[in-house]
């Protein structure tokens, strides 16, 4: 038989074992931090790559609405003025001169360690199944471990193990895994900004660092800046008017 204060810790066990939402609750309000946010919002990216000790640097400014996003190339200037339309799980590429958008891959490198879709907004709600996976300690936060798998092909990682703080439900860490489960590289984020939508602030994802699993001088540190809520055209999102 069970004695009172046995009962009281089985329980409190219990309580910390479960988090206060479902994965998926937990998914959508990382995501917003991260830019998945219907009503619309605008940052610039500062990306600095490198690897195998060359380094590149490379600025976009992004506007995203919901699952769509649009990425413009301000620097440097070889690349100015190119473009990449995240429309819904398509992607598209244009270029000055080009007269038709090309059909690209969100996985397809961008620089360094990030791929397309690291730049655009997050919407892992959306894109993956998850399973509750565990607790533990990041950077000394307690923080609950998704599972996460690829729910289509045409999204940025087939599989990630995702760390969400329990008290501010935002993404800390990732690791991003192959089919078979290898990883092949890890993210850690930071949210030094803050913005508001709807009436309500919060934070907002500020760095997002991803370092190369095989090759740990590889590192790409992605800087966001200026995030503001900005309703968008959906004329912007339409690929029929990306030709130039």
């Amino acid at each position: 038989m069970f004695r009172p204060a046995m009962l009281f810790l089985l329980a409190a066990s219990a309580a910390r074992a479960e988090p206060p939402l479902s994965p998926e609750a937990l998914l959508r309000d990382a995501d917003r931090s991260r830019g998945g946010i219907e009503t619309g919002v605008t940052w610039t990216v500062d990306l600095e790559a490198v690897e195998d000790g060359v380094a590149t640097n490379r600025t976009f400014l992004v506007k995203a609405r919901g699952t769509d996003a649009l990425s413009e190339a301000l620097a440097p200037a070889r690349n100015k003025g190119e473009i990449m339309l995240f429309n819904d799980r398509a992607l598209w590429f244009v270029k000055p001169g080009l007269r038709k958008p090309v059909s690209i891959s969100a996985r397809q490198k961008l620089s360094g360690m990030a791929a397309n879709g690291d730049i655009a907004s997050t919407n892992y709600a959306r894109d993956y199944d998850a399973v509750l996976a565990g607790e533990d300690l990041v950077d000394g936060e307690e923080a609950w471990r998704l599972d996460l798998k690829a729910r289509a092909k045409n999204v940025t990682y087939d599989r990630i193990r995702y760390w969400i703080s329990k008290k501010r439900r935002l993404g800390l860490k990732a690791e991003f895994l192959t089919v078979s489960g290898d990883l092949f590289k890890t993210a850690t984020f930071a949210y030094g900004n803050r913005m508001t939508t709807g009436g309500v602030e919060f934070d907002f994802v500020s760095r997002m660092v991803i370092a190369d699993a095989a090759a740990a001088a590889n590192v790409t540190t992605l800087r966001f800046s200026a995030p503001k809520a900005e309703e968008h055209a959906p004329s912007i999102f339409n690929v029929n008017n990306l030709a130039r």
